[in-house]
């Protein structure tokens, strides 16, 4: 153990905290997020052009899924030092790392101008996007909870998961905007613009974040002893609390990109309904996300996380199937209503909660890690391939019950890991 001697300091307002982190999470959160909606509307037309549109489309999905793949790598890399040199350097060079590959990705030829290496270009920035994001989540939440006060960390906590809703409505709201220009104008530098704009929203990202002090609970643990090899410990001294992590995370992280991503692709090409629609939708649904995530944050402080994160997954298995009864009436009221209510009640029940219960499980000495890497990998294995199963699904059987299937396959699994789990409402963040 490595035993330096830190220089504690008084803490900052919370409220200059919780801006600095939420501001960068939902800078990092737009970059990662607009590549799925130009994956699903631009880039297999543009990057894969010889396939057919079903094949295009997986293709661009794959690429897509490639960021999450490289979540893990970067939860590990990120956590691994953010438990040995502290959280606020790790979220400094993550947003570097993050800006970095979607302003490039916004200048990158297509397969009309290089050839192959245009899809192989943009492969390797997905790879840049998803190391930034993947070592993101862990250090901002923790940058909050291990701020706040103890009774308040699930409603300090969930404001950071705003970010991610933030995210996919800026994300959305630009995609929504240039989308409103013609075909040729849109295929042919339109689709850049959300992408460039990163370069902007990274500078102001990194000019609040710098100004943030370390966490006392990192400096105390520090104090203690630093762990050589934190990811190590976490997997050999807790792989059930470990794989719980994983767990806990795949409903959600799934039925997300199932609305954000796949939705776009099925309510469009299958249903037939307007692009503008569809967007619309889930840029109200993200809107919607502002007040509910802090709701069951602020409630999970009240209740405990594990009735709401249980309750989440239930929601979950039970609109498996009416998602999509309802959005196949065409109906453009109940359509949004649809996005709006189950991603409130299916991600953000479980998402609101999720940035104090995952990091509790945790001591400190090893929290960045745990549930960096537990969350991560989830994602990959969850998120990254959710539109991509989806879409296969869709193609393969012509019908989405699959897809619903496959929905409350992964609620069971959430379902489970909540019951393997502790209560971590009450706990004391330096425990263990």
């Amino acid at each position: 153990m490595d035993n330096p001697t830190p220089v504690l300091t008084s803490s900052p307002p919370m409220a200059r905290i919780v801006f600095a982190s939420v501001l960068g999470t939902i800078v990092e959160w737009y970059d990662f997020l607009i590549y799925g909606t130009a994956a699903a509307l631009v880039f297999n037309k543009l990057f894969f052009p010889t396939f057919d549109p079903l094949t295009g489309t997986l293709a661009a999905f794959g690429s897509y899924a490639v960021g999450f793949v490289a979540r893990p790598l970067g939860g590990a890399i990120f956590g691994h030092y953010g438990d040995r040199l502290g959280r606020k350097k790790m979220l400094t060079l993550t947003m570097l790392i993050m800006g970095a590959g979607t302003f490039l990705i916004g200048c990158l030829p297509g397969y009309a101008s290089i050839g192959v290496w245009a899809p192989i270009l943009l492969i390797v920035l997905r790879l840049l996007q998803g190391i930034g994001i993947g070592g993101e989540w862990g250090g901002a939440v923790l940058m909050v909870i291990e701020h706040a006060p103890a009774n308040r960390r699930g409603f300090y906590g969930s404001l950071v998961q705003v970010g991610f809703s933030v995210g996919v409505a800026a994300s959305t709201g630009t995609f929504l905007l240039v989308s409103t220009m013609s075909d040729a104008s849109f295929l042919g530098w339109g689709w850049r613009i959300p992408f460039l704009l990163s370069a902007v929203l990274i500078g102001i990202g990194l000019w609040v974040r710098m100004r943030l002090a370390e966490t006392p609970a990192f400096l105390r643990a520090r104090q203690r002893g630093i762990a050589r090899a934190p990811l190590l410990d976490v997997i050999m001294r807790q792989p059930r609390v470990f794989l719980a992590a994983v767990g806990l995370k795949v409903s959600e992280v799934g039925w997300v990109y199932v609305i954000t991503v796949f939705s776009i692709v099925y309510a469009t090409g299958r249903l037939g309904l307007p692009r503008g629609l569809v967007l619309d939708g889930i840029l109200l649904a993200a809107l919607a996300e502002f007040v509910t995530i802090p709701l069951f944050g602020w409630l999970s402080d009240i209740v405990g996380r594990r009735p709401l994160y249980a309750g989440g997954a239930v929601l979950s298995m039970l609109l498996a199937y009416p998602v999509f009864w309802l959005l196949a009436t065409r109906d453009p009221t109940i359509v949004i209503l649809t996005l709006v209510v189950s991603m409130s009640l299916t991600h953000g029940m479980m998402f609101g909660p999720q940035a104090a219960y995952l990091p509790e499980l945790f001591a400190t000495s090893v929290r960045y890690s745990g549930a960096s890497l537990g969350c991560q990998v989830s994602a990959a294995l969850s998120g990254g391939f959710a539109p991509i199963i989806a879409t296969a699904l869709l193609g393969w059987t012509g019908a989405v019950w699959p897809v619903s299937l496959y929905l409350v396959a992964l609620g069971l699994i959430t379902l489970v890991s909540v019951l393997l789990t502790h209560e971590t409402r009450d706990i004391g963040l330096d425990a263990g």
